[in-house]
């Protein structure tokens, strides 16, 4: 087995090895994974936080040893929760972006192999306290208004699932990438009125398939991404977008996680 770190800003995570593939899901700076295939000059990868696999481009990535992808994993428990901040070494600059782990951060700054980064930006250690729906519903303001992209994971541009990963991922809960698969944790809540802050609620189409989700900030409105991050009416049907004056999706249940 072999390793990676994606070592850039962001790297676009693909359904096929063609840059012409459409993107899955994306890397960001210090995230790891493991390497399951080669083909073409593009890398066969499974992330370490999700599991989720892709293609990506072999140029864009850093491998590593079975030993650096632990110690990088064991040591990653500390986000940015800035929406960017450039990180510096001596001899580099990266833009950061929110839900980026800093490996090895202490004192404001982080490594990443022999480049050590000073980083001045906010932080939230995952490990410290227990989430709540307070602190769910400030981290996924944080988010208001960037704009949707199908296979994105950060406030540049972000999908619903997405979305919601991210947001419990700063509040240190991990949930798998996709609606579908999220749909299946926690306590199963059917009524909109018994919705409390922070609970994720699941959208379906005309075959009863999860295919969207939000995070319910009341049970009156819930905040998703649809166009761009926004908040939305909801009622015991589904989504009211108050911009269109229609309903946009489908309501089927409510999932409680924290």
């Amino acid at each position: 087995m072999e390793y990676g770190v994606c070592g850039l800003t962001l790297i676009p995570v693909r359904g096929f090895h063609s840059h012409k593939s459409e993107i899955v899901t994306q890397l960001l700076f210090g995230e790891t994974f493991k390497i399951l295939d080669k083909r073409s000059k593009w890398n066969l990868i499974e992330s370490y936080y999700d599991n989720y696999r892709g293609w990506v481009d072999e140029k864009q990535i850093i491998q590593i040893s079975k030993s650096n992808y632990d110690s990088i994993n064991e040591n990653s428990k500390i986000f940015s929760i800035e929406i960017v901040r450039t990180a510096r070494s001596i001899s580099q600059e990266y833009p950061i972006l929110m839900g980026s782990p800093l490996p090895f951060y202490r004192n404001k700054q982080f490594s990443l192999f022999d480049n050590k980064f000073a980083f001045q930006g906010d932080v939230v250690n995952i490990l410290k306290g227990p989430p709540t729906g307070e602190k769910i519903k400030a981290t996924a303001m944080k988010f208001l208004n960037a704009p949707y992209l199908w296979g994105g994971r950060t406030p540049l541009g972000i999908d619903c699932s997405g979305f919601s990963q991210m947001v419990y991922k700063l509040n240190g809960i991990k949930i798998p990438r996709d609606s579908a698969d999220q749909s299946k944790l926690g306590d199963k809540i059917n009524s909109i009125n018994e919705a409390q802050t922070g609970d994720l609620a699941f959208f379906e189409n005309e075959i009863q398939a999860i295919t969207h989700v939000g995070i319910m900030l009341n049970n009156a409105q819930v905040i998703h991404a649809h166009g761009k991050v926004r908040i939305d009416s909801i009622n015991k049907s589904g989504i009211y977008n108050n911009e269109l004056g229609m309903e946009s999706h489908k309501f089927s249940f409510i999932r409680r996680i924290y």
